[in-house]
This record gives C-alpha cells, sequence and structure tokens, in this order.
C-alpha cells in the first residue's frame, strides 16, 4: 500500500549531518580533509573584487575625450589614495587650476578616449567562509570549499530569518508553554542562543537585540511583529540574509504555540553547550529548514545511523499543519486503511490522532507531519 504522509522535522539525540561550505567565486580551500574543525574558523577564503568608481575627467576638465592622457598625473594601473591628485589642467593663471581627486584609495583600472571617463577600482576585500559546525572535513572542492561532518543534536524548525550563528545554549522558561517576555533575558545572555516557550511579544525580541542576544528559539511569534522587525512583509524566497541583529527559529509557526515537548526537552538537556543555527527557510520545492546543531563526541557518530522510515506509523508523534487544529501536537492512534469522504467531497486516506489531554481527532494524512527523530 502507498503510504501518504507529510515529511516532518527532525528532532534527534543523535544523528550525522554534512553540510556543504562553498565559495560565492573561485579562492583558496585553507583545510584538508580529514582535518577537525571549529564552526568560526575560515575554512576557504576568497577576494572579492573591490567597487569600481567611474569619474568623467573630461566634464570636470572641460577638455575633449581623447585628451584626458594629457591632464592624468597617474596611468593606468598605478596605484592612487584618496584625495590623491588624478589630473590637473595647466593654466596660464595658478587661479584658474582645476585639480580632480580620488575619492577613494584604489587602482586606477582603466581609462576611455571615447566618454572621457576614468575607472578606479577600489582594493579588493578578503572573503572568509566558516566551517559553521564543528566537526571533521570530509571532502574538499579544489577552489570552492569543503564538505563538514558532524555528530550532533539536531532541531529543525518551522520558520526562521536571519544568517549562521553559534553560542551557548541558555533555557530562559521554566516549561514549553511560557511565553518569553523581557524579563527572562539578562545581560549574561548576550552572544548566547536563547530558548524561549509558547510566543515571543515584540518587546522581546527588541530588549535582544538591545542586549546583543546571538539567537533565539520558540515556539511561536505573531506574523504582524515580525513585520514590522522587518519593516517588509516576506514572500516565497529563501530566508537567511535578514539583518535584525539576532537569528529567530519558530519550531512551531504562527501565533501562540507551545514549544513541542520533546524539542524543549532536547533542548534544555544540552543547556550550557555550543550550538551552530541558522534561519535560512525555504518552503518551495528544495526545502531548507532552519535547524539548532549541537555538536557531539566524534566518536557517537558510529551510533547515529537510522533506517530510512518507509510510511508513519501508529504511535509517531505528529503535528497538525491545517487549521482549525493548525500546531496541536498529538500522537497517531489508529491508521484506518480504506479511504473517507471529507467535508470537500474528496476521498482521502485519513489517521486517527490522540492529544495529550486525551480528546481524539480523524484527519486527512496530509493535514500532519511527523516529528521524526531518534
Amino acid at each position: 500500500m502507498a503510504h501518504s504522509y507529510t515529511p516532518g522535522l527532525t528532532v534527534t539525540e543523535q544523528t550525522v549531518v554534512r553540510r556543504r561550505r562553498v565559495l560565492p567565486l573561485p579562492g583558496k580551500v585553507l583545510v584538508n580533509t580529514g582535518d577537525r574543525v571549529q564552526c568560526d574558523q575560515a575554512v576557504a577564503r576568497a577576494e572579492l573584487p573591490g567597487k569600481v568608481y567611474p569619474i568623467n575627467l573630461a566634464n570636470q576638465l572641460s577638455i575633449a575625450p581623447d585628451e584626458i592622457k594629457e591632464y592624468l598625473v597617474k596611468k593606468e594601473g598605478d596605484l592612487v589614495r584618496k584625495d590623491e591628485i588624478l589630473a590637473e589642467n595647466k593654466p596660464l593663471i595658478k587661479w584658474f587650476k582645476t585639480e580632480i581627486k580620488s575619492p577613494v584609495t584604489g587602482t586606477i583600472e582603466s581609462l576611455s578616449m571615447v566618454t572621457g571617463q576614468v575607472l578606479l577600482r577600489e582594493p579588493p576585500r578578503m572573503l572568509d567562509l566558516l566551517a559553521y559546525i564543528d566537526g571533521a572535513v570530509v571532502e574538499t572542492i579544489p577552489q570552492q570549499g569543503v564538505v563538514v561532518e558532524a555528530s550532533c543534536s539536531l532541531v529543525q524548525g518551522i520558520f526562521g530569518i536571519g544568517g549562521e550563528v553559534w553560542g551557548e545554549i541558555v533555557v530562559a522558561v521554566k516549561a514549553p508553554d511560557e511565553a518569553l517576555t523581557p524579563a527572562h533575558l539578562k545581560p549574561d545572555m548576550k552572544g548566547k542562543i536563547v530558548i524561549g516557550g509558547s510566543f515571543l511579544p515584540a518587546e522581546t525580541m527588541a530588549k535582544a537585540k538591545e542586549l546583543g542576544v546571538a539567537g533565539l528559539v520558540v515556539g511561536g511569534i505573531h506574523d504582524k511583529d515580525l513585520r514590522a522587525l522587518l519593516g517588509y512583509d516576506l514572500g516565497v524566497a529563501i530566508t537567511g540574509t535578514e539583518q535584525v541583529g539576532f537569528t529567530l527559529i519558530l519550531t512551531e509557526g504562527f501565533g501562540t504555540i507551545p514549544m513541542a515537548a520533546k524539542t524543549f526537552k532536547l533542548l534544555s538537556a544540552h543547556e550550557g553547550q555550543k550550538a551552530s543555527i541558522s534561519g535560512a527557510t525555504q518552503i518551495r520545492a528544495g526545502v531548507i529548514r532552519p535547524e539548532i546543531i549541537i555538536p557531539q563526541a566524534a566518536a557517537a557518530a558510529a551510533e547515529a545511523v537510522h533506517a530510512q522510515r518507509e510510511g508513519i506509523r501508529i504511535g509517531d508523534p505528529v503535528r497538525i499543519i491545517r487549521d482549525p487544529l493548525f500546531g496541536k501536537i498529538g500522537e497517531v492512534s489508529a491508521l484506518p486503511s480504506d479511504l473517507t469522504k471529507i467535508p470537500t467531497e474528496s476521498e482521502v486516506r485519513v489517521l486517527e490522532v490522540t492529544f495529550a489531554d486525551g480528546a481524539r481527532t480523524v484527519i486527512p494524512r496530509t493535514n500532519i507531519e511527523v516529528i521524526e527523530g531518534a
């Protein structure tokens, strides 16, 4: 029989992850296969071309474009410092002298006898590609980057914003259904990954930014607060490049939704340990989940092999992903094999979910996602 279910978020104490770290343009790989690396260690480096500044010398000196070489103090390929003279005229009366100074420090890249323009280019900027996670280099990609492998605990979220950061895990609330308020945040949380519960108000985000918190992990947030934080509505593109002062990961969704007990328990068990997190999210083809990676001892890697899931099973923890029960977490208690007609008149496969309070509901299998893990 074919299986029908939505692959869910991974929440597991022990697994092995591989992260491909690739430069945006060719560069130099700084490590070798087999090397152990730290999350903040540069594994590859490239030179980003400097910004180009065009200067129309012909216009500024009131000369013909093909005459600019006669007025240049510097020549093509020369280094020039900011405010150093690039070109000047030589009038009979010195008060009429015009000097054109360089707006930047850089190199005279080219000049055009047709347009009368000179192009200045700033020095190249060094781009260091960091490992992101503590682990071992299992593959090097010449001039591009590496693949880093780590044995770790892994928690995936529903949605996130912000880039890759790392820091010590701090659990700020006592229970997964407790909201993370400004009072929970302390000055010593600067640079740390703060774990909350069911909800993250706007006031808490403002304080987190003020304190310099590296990351926030909570169950839910109001979409209007996210819009206010970003200053715009998010579309369907990939997130992860936002600059809001911290990285934010939602484990459950939008609204006030208690963090899954399994997720909260796992994160709490690793309080005080270093974690690497990323808010990058993509919900279209090629799904990307925000993640929390907590490195473990390398020796445990051999124990992290899991059998591939073949379908949903009785006893699996699941989260409902459609209204009116969106966000509720329960356990699969029955898997009827026959098709069932739903209010839309469609005949679909359904399952029965039992919640913590003993209540039960029957819903289409496509309306849930499995909370996967060890």
